[in-house]
């Protein structure tokens, strides 16, 4: 099963609309109708999110890679992943690839670093996880609000591989984070984790499909998002395909979201397909409001009521980011999430 689309900058003709099924939340064509001019060469001038946990590093601005972009980890190693772009109406596209050897344990620290304004930004990624190895990919994703970015991820998940993911955004114009995975199954286990906060007009599309391709594989899927103000939009597509002899498999999803502006909107397709017998598979979706009692109750004792929002929208996107087992990771990824709310 594939999300199939393949999107070139160069030719206009490949841009998604509403028709093509998996893209009729996050119309591109709609946005971007004749292809953009190449981007200018960037230039690297200040440290990402994650430059203080140290590790090997990719830096791919404006397209262009500074250095190699490809890795191939072994033993227990850090990559930071940046994708910058400082553009306005113009566009570029970045590539990467990444294998973990069998019994490597790597941690991705990815970010998207945007600046400038109007620009598109099309960045791919491959991985691939060998039997036994361990890839975690944690992504902080923060673009100007005119911006139009969209980003494939490959996952190849070998028998007895192991993958963690955790996506934060704050949106753009149009955002679009597509994440795919080849499950191998036979012990293997992936968790596809992430959360939006979105504000203004900004929209973000998480989209994600699993392939439970051979037997007895886990996967885990917890999605929480925010449209808090405006028009923001949120978008969740998730979805898990069981094939026919992938027995044994067991696989879970869950999106909720906040809606807290009568002009904001989540749009949420979580789907199983389930080809198999002896599964054990299960999804669940809500959309709701910030609990009024709880507002009313912390007003009482003194907070005002943009922080006491802010700090219930909090209470409610932290599960996402407790699921991240690096420590020292997931506290740049608290602070970053905090900053923002």
């Amino acid at each position: 099963m594939s999300l199939a689309v393949q999107i070139d900058l160069k030719d206009a003709s490949s841009f998604p609309s509403r028709r093509v099924e998996t893209w009729k939340y996050s119309d591109l064509r709609r946005y971007l109708r004749d292809a953009p001019q190449p981007s200018e060469t960037a230039v690297v001038d200040r440290p990402g999110p994650f430059d203080a946990l140290g590790g090997e590093a990719i830096v791919l601005a404006n397209g262009r890679p500074v250095g190699a972009s490809d890795f191939i980890a072994s033993g227990r190693q850090t990559l930071r992943l940046r994708y910058i772009s400082d553009a306005d109406g113009t566009g570029h596209t970045a590539s990467a690839r990444i294998s973990a050897r069998e019994g490597a344990q790597l941690l991705i620290l990815e970010s998207h670093e945007g600046r400038g304004g109007a620009y598109v930004a099309h960045n791919r990624l491959d991985i691939d996880v060998a039997p036994g190895a361990e890839v975690t990919r944690l992504v902080l994703v923060e673009e100007p609000e005119q911006a139009i970015s969209v980003m494939n991820a490959d996952v190849r998940l070998a028998p007895g591989g192991r993958y963690r993911q955790t996506v934060v955004a704050t949106g753009a114009k149009l955002q679009r984070i597509e994440t795919q995975v080849l499950h191998g199954g036979q012990g293997a286990d992936a968790r596809i984790d992430g959360l939006y906060l979105l504000d203004g007009a900004r929209q973000t599309d998480l989209t994600s499909v699993v392939d439970h391709a051979e037997p007895d594989g886990t996967t885990s899927q917890l999605i929480k998002g925010a449209a808090r103000t405006d028009c923001a939009r949120g978008v969740f597509q998730g979805k898990i395909v069981v094939r026919r002899g992938a027995d044994g498999t067991d696989a879970r999803m869950g999106h909720h979201a906040l809606i807290a502006s009568d002009r904001a909107e989540i749009d949420a397709k979580p789907e199983l397909i389930i080809y198999a017998d002896d599964v054990q598979c299960a999804h669940g979706n809500t959309i709701g409001t910030l609990d009024e009692q709880a507002l009313f109750y912390m007003q009482q004792r003194g907070l005002p009521a943009d922080e006491a929002r802010a700090l219930l929208t909090q209470a409610f996107l932290i599960e996402v980011v407790d699921r991240i087992e690096a420590e020292d990771a997931r506290e740049v990824v608290r602070e970053w999430l905090t900053a923002r709310l």
